[in-house]
């Protein structure tokens, strides 16, 4: 007889607003590196796919993302030299309740009823062993069909996270009473005083059965449309894909919203197991500079920084120095195409900054200056009337579309590397310091056919040089 199983489940969606201008749309928060060599993506897979409960085996993790950022997750998936049980592609973001029926449909494809782990991408945690241990203890209680939150211990008045009330236990996770939205400022003082709540995680452990059927009791509509739209998955490669028609029509709900609030009171076991591993959900600059090591003034840096007469600022620079001088409690983050500088205890008010961009139609809310693509990346280094000027790397043996464009013209110029060009008819190959020229309406193709990574200049010229003035006839990652 096989051990029981642990099936983690990593929650990757994201849509970028609240560590603008770092995070954005194309690059949501999840895929950041804040601190150390790894991303929180990254961070959250090790940490799960890692766990070691005497007793049960710990299968693959299962991720769950927007198809939009596939290859940011299976790139930095393959960094880590991980191999997911399934990468799940959400076609449209339906919030956390349709993401979890997913991964716990798929986890009972296998003829099982795995024991979820489920959390967010997206999250810090400063003690692993710690996180392990609480984990560790929450798949025993799931494992007997229970349902296990992890609960943090507040350590302040934090207005920015729900909360979970719960009764006292002396063995084992403490009944939920209550959940309670986020607070105000005198409520959450409250609430540290009185004792009996914590922080709401986000990170919670059921069997796959379990979560399936209290949704078919709570919210039957997610539930059946969840099934439909797992009924008509599509696999692409390494990714799942469920039929896009009928995820579309899942409503949208989050997992407390649609069931974990309505268990308190009802015959099914909901329990807190605390977890005080140095835990933050990085809702906000402010919760980013909470858990960065910082230096005997308060402050936290990353890149190239100089401080002068400056205390409990958090300054975050990617592409150049940065100097701050005679500032307390300031925000400032730095990136090639964008700065923005905030008190830290308005940084939560990012989120304006980014519907201002998004009502402008301005494209710093969407993508960064260096945009990553499945075959490498493209950095958009000047751009002028009627022209632009990229810098481009495409992986070892990654090939671009075969495509064309309406509205401009291009010259390469190979600076490191070999690359293969398609041009008509023509195929040629160049080395270092090697050019070419593809005249505006001419059918073309860019490959590294080496085994070292390929850089290259692009000139664009023309009267339009927008991305979507591009008309793909084959592409290896199924965008033509």
């Amino acid at each position: 007889m096989t051990d029981p199983l642990i099936q983690p489940v990593i929650l990757a969606g994201g849509s970028g607003t609240r560590l603008w201008p770092l995070s954005r749309a194309g690059f949501p928060k999840q895929f950041l590196v804040l601190q150390g060599p790894n991303s929180l993506f990254q961070d959250a897979v090790t940490r799960v796919a890692g766990l070691r409960v005497p007793g049960f085996d710990t299968a693959a993790p299962s991720i769950v993302v927007h198809e939009d950022h596939r290859f940011l997750a299976a790139d930095q998936l393959r960094e880590l030299d991980t191999a997911p049980a399934s990468l799940i592609l959400e076609p449209v973001g339906r919030n956390t309740a349709p993401a979890v029926s997913l991964a716990a449909l798929a986890a009972l494809d296998g003829g099982q009823d795995p024991v979820l782990v489920v959390a967010p991408a997206d999250q810090a945690a400063t003690d692993p062993a710690a996180f392990a241990a609480a984990l560790a203890q929450a798949v025993v209680v799931a494992a007997r069909g229970a349902i296990a939150l992890l609960g943090v211990p507040p350590d302040r008045p934090e207005t920015g996270y729900g909360y979970l009330r719960s009764s006292d236990a002396v063995d084992g996770p403490r009944p939920v009473l209550q959940f309670v939205e986020k607070p105000d400022l005198d409520t959450a003082r409250a609430y540290l005083l009185e004792g009996g709540y914590h922080w709401n995680s986000g990170i919670f452990v059921m069997r796959a059965s379990v979560w399936m059927a209290a949704l078919d009791r709570f919210r039957p509509d997610i539930a059946a449309a969840s099934r439909a739209a797992w009924a008509a998955r599509t696999t692409d490669a390494a990714f799942l894909r469920p039929g896009k028609a009928e995820f579309a029509a899942v409503p949208s709900e989050s997992v407390d919203y649609a069931v974990l609030e309505k268990c308190p009171g009802t015959d099914l076991e909901i329990g807190m197991v605390p977890l005080d591993a140095g835990w933050s959900d990085l809702g906000a600059w402010d919760s980013v500079w909470q858990v960065t090591p910082k230096d005997a003034q308060g402050n936290a840096t990353h890149g190239d920084v100089l401080l002068h007469d400056s205390g409990n600022c958090l300054v975050h620079s990617t592409h150049r120095l940065v100097g701050v001088v005679g500032l307390e409690d300031v925000v400032v983050v730095e990136t090639p195409d964008a700065v923005m500088v905030s008190h830290r205890s308005r940084s939560q008010d990012v989120k304006k900054i980014v519907s201002a961009l998004d009502a402008e139609r301005r494209g710093e809310h969407t993508l960064h200056r260096k945009v990553h693509r499945p075959w490498g990346w493209y950095d958009s280094i000047d751009a002028g009337d009627r022209f632009q000027v990229k810098r481009i790397m495409v992986k070892p043996g990654a090939t671009l579309s075969l495509q064309m464009h309406h509205h401009r013209a291009e010259h390469w110029i190979v600076v490191s590397g070999t690359a293969e060009v398609t041009c008509g008819d023509r195929k040629l190959i160049l080395t270092e310091n090697q050019s070419t020229y593809i005249p505006l309406g001419e059918t073309h193709r860019l490959a590294n056919p080496g085994k070292l990574p390929l850089e290259i200049i692009e000139v664009q010229s023309g009267s339009y040089l927008g991305e979507d003035d591009i008309v793909r006839f084959e592409d290896t990652y199924g965008r033509a």
